[in-house]
């Protein structure tokens, strides 16, 4: 799985992008928040509020129920406000 973190996501996760393999019980996006959120303070700070991310799959918008597979692209991000 190839996790993307933009914005201030990176800055407290401390990183810009990682491949990682969450263990299998992670089928859908929410279970992957959970564990991400378990892998430090940052991860759980950054992940403490969802109403303040966006996820994409594969580049397509989802919600916390959508399932992911070891070979997607899951980008995290806040809500992007156009002018």
């Amino acid at each position: 799985m190839n996790l993307l973190y933009f914005a201030w996501l990176r800055s407290k996760t401390g990183v810009g992008a990682e491949e990682i393999q969450p263990p299998v019980p992670v089928s859908t996006v929410g279970e992957l928040v959970t564990w991400l959120k378990s892998r430090t303070p940052g991860f759980a700070d950054a992940f403490s509020d969802m109403s303040l991310v966006r996820v994409a799959v594969n580049q397509n918008y989802v919600g916390l129920d959508h399932p992911v597979s070891p070979q997607d692209e899951i980008a995290f991000f806040p809500p992007v406000t156009g002018g």
